[in-house]
């Protein structure tokens, strides 16, 4: 019986990562590159796990910012890689042949608490984003995504605030804080390597879920809504047809798939 697993990936809550920099490729030197050795051994554990529980075939989302920052020389040569296409094209080969997603390296909604580099998509513009008109983040448009297919979120990875989020909102059975921010800047790690354990044994156990865990569906027409930082940040949005003005800082717009939440043009 072939059993499909997706993997996205972000960078902020992975393991060892505890400073911006270690995010950032454009001014992080070797701190950024510590970071993607980071991120290489935490996707490996998750795929190593997918594995353990009955896996037999892996398709690993190298996510964060467009992608390109996994090391691919050093992960683990049994899964297939891949990269966002774009906003509106995040996850290129998700269909419904997959049996669940896993998330590994997830961050929290802009505005948590002791969320660490929390944020939604752009921490330069967007300040809340609604889905129904409840307050979501990435894990949501993530877990939107795939119920888009019928494919349950099994499995986060991250900071704790990123795993509470997961839990409180979708019910995601499986959940691997591996640190704990404290403010937006800084964070209480566990071990690298008792972390990648965890992650491990994590995605394992999430493989146990498959047929068990319902994927995350939304009621149709979705209204999308999205508060922004400042006013001329929402005057080119609201050029479009699809969109709707609110007030000097807020956009909405109604769609009816869940792989259309991003299409804001």
């Amino acid at each position: 019986m072939t059993v499909k697993i997706y993997i996205l990936t972000d960078m902020e809550g992975i393991s060892g990562i505890s400073r911006r920099e270690m995010v950032m490729p454009d001014e992080g030197g070797d701190h950024y590159q510590y970071g993607r050795k980071c991120l290489t051994e935490d996707i490996n554990a998750a795929v190593a796990g997918a594995f353990d529980g009955g896996a037999t075939e892996v398709v690993v989302n190298d996510g964060h910012g467009g992608g390109r920052h996994l090391i691919l020389e050093d992960a683990d040569a049994r899964a297939i890689y891949e990269r966002p296409v774009s906003a509106v094209d995040i996850c290129p080969s998700l269909d419904e042949s997959f049996a669940g997603m896993l998330m590994v390296g997830a961050h929290a909604m802009a505005g948590t608490l002791n969320g660490f580099l929390d944020h939604t998509q752009s921490s330069m513009s967007w300040y809340n984003y609604y889905l129904n008109g409840e307050k979501h983040g990435e894990i949501g448009e993530c877990a939107a995504w795939a119920g888009h297919y019928g494919v349950p979120m099994l499995m986060v990875a991250g900071d704790q605030a990123a795993c509470d989020e997961a839990k409180r909102l979708y019910g995601t059975p499986v959940t691997v804080a591996v640190k704990t921010g404290r403010g937006r800047e800084h964070a209480i790690l566990i071990h690298p390597k008792k972390a990648r354990e965890m992650i491990r044994e994590g995605a394992k156990e999430a493989m146990s879920w498959i047929g068990k865990q319902e994927p995350w569906v939304l009621e149709k027409p979705i209204t999308v809504r999205l508060e922004l930082y400042r006013s001329d940040m929402a005057d080119g949005m609201a050029n479009s047809d699809r969109i709707t003005r609110i007030d000097a800082r807020t956009v909405e717009m109604t769609v009816n798939s869940q792989i259309e939440i991003m299409k804001w043009s």
